[in-house]
């Protein structure tokens, strides 16, 4: 491939050698430098690639693409851009041969319910033959082949990659993550999204290594709808005309409002044994009933999201109802069937924000109990424990505390911090160290129409101790202690 083909999108200075040679690869890792390869130095928070230009020139880099003033071996074409990060998704793009123009782009972004909202899409785009491909928080879906993510919106060299499997795979459309921080740093830049989603916005990711501060935060996931061909908001949010105000794409609305174009009425809980669900009438732009297997508010307005970009694939409303019906993603309000008596669901709510919000949610099904079982993670904030054991103390009947991911803390240790906020409150609770005996317990204890979850872990299948992480799928664990009890029974 010719240099002058991968920066062809680009606006660039040659200040050093020439443009017109071939290279062999386009990284931004100097390990990963080989012979001909192209080095994008990026300004990191950890490491400045520019220091590595000697280096990446002894392995036999050909050029390299700088945003500053630098000195590089003679035999290197030096590329000068005003944004190497920038210049890195545009000649992402460029290498992969622009995959994402031969894909329906859906991107979601919003303080919560990108995650469940992207399986919804993918769930009923499939219903009607569309092949669709994933990239967000918990992984990547290209056909077959599942990819565990790092960042909820990877780097932009890897989303072109994953773009390009999936044209190669046979899919036609994609739906997305894409967080603020995937904008800010330009992860997404130069990608024609067909759909941009605005889900909701909340005070988080504020502090140093994120957005430095809540206007910023909005600017940020405004960035999509400059973007887009279509722009879908959830105009029940406060700050929706904020983060539409510089918008450049057709502007479409939902929400319970009656200002919104596609609005959900007559929202109703749904309750059977084992069972929670809410069930609702699609007005405005479609005229349907829906009922979902997931509880709460925020399950409408996640599935009327999902509905609102299905609108636009033309998916007949009895294909939607079908797919709202099945659409599960894992570790997210997920119910694992133990009993005919009492719920049982697994969650990733891992900080006071998400539980707060979960055990409110499940509090307006009016269990029995309301069971609450976690524990936090080693090596991060104990404020975070004092704040869960609190909010677990006082919105639950009982609180099983256990252990999460201990990392290089004593669990016992970590349980204490979480006991500190449980005693502000009046609330039961007992403590097992043994996540899978602190389950066991939940289960064998179960009252009929008790609701219980194991919050926390979620879509995770280890437990990291001492810097191992060690097989553990919560779902196997309760498989495991079902199959013991039936033995223990005979």
């Amino acid at each position: 491939m010719k240099l002058t083909a991968l920066l062809e999108r680009l606006q660039y200075e040659v200040v050093q050698g020439t443009k017109e040679i071939e290279i062999t690869e386009l990284t931004n890792d100097s390990r990963k430098v080989t012979e001909g390869s192209v080095f994008v130095c990026i300004s990191g928070a950890v490491s400045d690639g520019h220091q590595y230009i000697e280096e990446v020139g002894k392995k036999g880099a050909a050029a390299v693409i700088v945003e500053k003033d630098v000195e590089a071996p003679k035999h290197m074409t030096v590329i000068r851009v005003e944004d190497t990060r920038y210049a890195l998704a545009l000649a992402s793009a460029a290498y992969f041969g622009y995959p994402a123009e031969q894909l329906k782009v859906i991107g979601i972004t919003g303080t919560k319910g990108k995650t469940t909202t992207t399986y919804m899409v993918k769930s009923i785009l499939e219903e009607v033959g569309h092949k669709v491909g994933l990239i967000g928080t918990i992984e990547a879906i290209i056909g077959d082949e599942v990819i565990p993510a790092v960042n909820t919106t990877p780097e932009s060299f890897t989303i072109h990659q994953y773009f390009r499997k999936m044209v190669d795979a046979g899919c036609d459309a994609v739906v997305m993550e894409v967080s603020s921080q995937g904008l800010m740093l330009h992860r997404t830049a130069g990608i024609p999204f067909e759909i941009g989603i605005f889900t909701n916005l909340g005070e988080d990711h504020i502090g140093p290594n994120e957005h430095k501060d809540f206007e910023d935060y909005k600017r940020c996931k405004g960035l999509l709808f400059r973007q887009c061909k279509i722009g879908i908001a959830n105009v029940d949010d406060p700050y929706f005309k904020d983060v539409f105000r510089e918008a450049t794409c057709e502007i479409e609305t939902f929400g319970f409002s009656e200002k919104a174009d596609l609005r959900a009425e007559h929202a109703e809980l749904v309750t059977r044994p084992g069972y929670l669900g809410v069930a609702y009438h699609v007005a405005g732009l479609m005229d349907f009933d829906v009922e979902i297997d997931i509880p709460g508010t925020f399950s409408v307005y996640n599935s009327l999201t999902a509905i609102a970009v299905c609108r636009h694939f033309n998916v007949p409303s009895e294909k939607i109802q079908k797919a709202l019906k099945v659409a599960k993603v894992k570790g997210r309000i997920e119910m694992v069937k133990v009993s005919d008596e009492f719920t049982l669901m697994i969650d990733y709510a891992h900080n006071a924000m998400s539980l707060e919000s979960l055990l409110t949610t499940l509090k307006e099904y009016h269990p029995k109990r309301l069971v609450c079982l976690f524990g936090c993670g080693g090596n991060r904030s104990k404020t975070r424990r004092y704040e869960m054991g609190e909010v677990s103390g006082r919105l639950a009947d009982l609180t099983i505390i256990t252990s999460d991911n201990p990392r290089f803390e004593e669990p016992q240790e970590i349980i204490d911090d979480i006991k500190i906020g449980m005693k502000k409150t009046d609330g039961a609770y007992v403590e097992i160290c043994d996540r899978k005996e602190a389950i066991r317990y939940a289960i064998v204890n179960g009252q009929p129409g008790d609701v219980i979850v194991l919050a926390g872990k979620g879509h995770e299948d280890y437990q990291e101790i001492k810097g191992v992480k060690y097989a553990m799928d919560e779902r196997d664990l309760i498989a495991d202690i079902l199959a013991e009890e039936r033995e223990r029974e005979q």
